[in-house]
């Protein structure tokens, strides 16, 4: 898959999650954010925000993580002092766990897809044509049985 393919598969999972139907990846993407963007609004309008702290352990992720949530007018940040893997987010508890999280895990499935892909191609064609997993060793020994008295 080459990067226009994984972008116009980002734009339909936004679509997906948003519920947009439109013909057209970049007008359907730009009608997902807008509905996704006044979904939130409805939620700011019954529910109050809450500060939540997300834990993204490598760079990928998390610059993914902080650009859907700008996207969507949010501002992540992390307090002094706290590891670059922490990233807070204040919105309603609804809109995180209904809507930004689960597309956040689609979107991080597909990246984290399209990155081993590449890895692979990429190690196969410089420098081993075996990919494959190392394999698994014997278990551990066992203990010898102990004579009883």
């Amino acid at each position: 898959m080459d990067e226009t393919a994984l972008q116009e598969k980002l734009r339909k999972i936004e679509a997906l999650h948003a519920g947009t139907t439109s013909d057209g990846e970049r007008e359907a993407a730009r009608l997902a954010a807008e509905r996704i963007r006044a979904r939130l609004a409805e939620l700011r309008g019954r529910e109050p925000d809450v500060e939540l702290v997300y834990t993204l352990g490598d760079p990928w992720t998390r610059k993914l993580f902080v650009a859907l949530c700008r996207r969507y007018g949010l501002k992540p940040f992390r307090r002094y002092r706290q590891r670059y893997t922490t990233v807070r987010v204040v919105a309603p508890e609804t809109f995180q766990h209904g809507v930004l999280w689960p597309e956040f895990v689609a979107l991080s499935d597909a990246l984290e897809k399209h990155l081993s892909d590449i890895t692979d191609r990429v190690v196969r064609e410089a420098i081993h044509g075996d990919v494959s997993e190392a394999a698994e060793g014997d278990g551990p020994k066992a203990l010898p049985e102990s004579s009883s008295g």
